[in-house]
């Protein structure tokens, strides 16, 4: 029965840690078009995560958990006309968030497959541990 509920407990720490992935993803998407307010002032940066495995002394497995939740510095901001905006240069361009909605999209549909199949094997693993205890009655 232990490997039952350590099978739970793995694929709760898999959902857990894609739930967060998607509240970035999503931070990220909500602020993909917004401009700073003033000349020389940076725009939203987008953000990643990263996980890691963490050691569970209960039950000696490794889980996956959140890491780091930092700001993506590789990812260039994106210079756009705009001469009437408030935050334009001297040439009319603001810089705007370096954040590609197409890869957003693309992390939010990873992230989504994998928290479903975790949760797959939840439901799996539950179902298998009912099954078990209507055997043993």
């Amino acid at each position: 029965m232990s490997d039952i509920i350590n099978t739970m407990k793995i694929s709760g720490a898999g959902m857990r840690v894609q739930s967060e992935r998607v509240r970035v993803i999503a931070q990220n998407m909500a602020n993909a078009d917004t401009a700073p307010s003033k000349p020389g002032e940076l725009p939203y940066t987008r953000k990643t995560i990263t996980f890691k495995n963490q050691l569970d002394r209960e039950t000696g497995e490794k889980l996956v958990q959140v890491d780091k939740i930092e700001q993506d510095k590789k990812a260039d901001y994106v210079k756009k006309y705009m001469p009437g905006h408030p935050a334009a240069d001297a040439d009319g361009y603001v810089m705007m968030p370096n954040v590609s909605s197409l890869i957003e999209m693309m992390d939010m549909r990873e992230a989504s497959k994998s928290y479903e199949a975790n949760l797959n094997m939840y439901t799996q693993t539950r179902d298998m541990a009912a099954k078990t205890i209507d055997i043993l009655r």
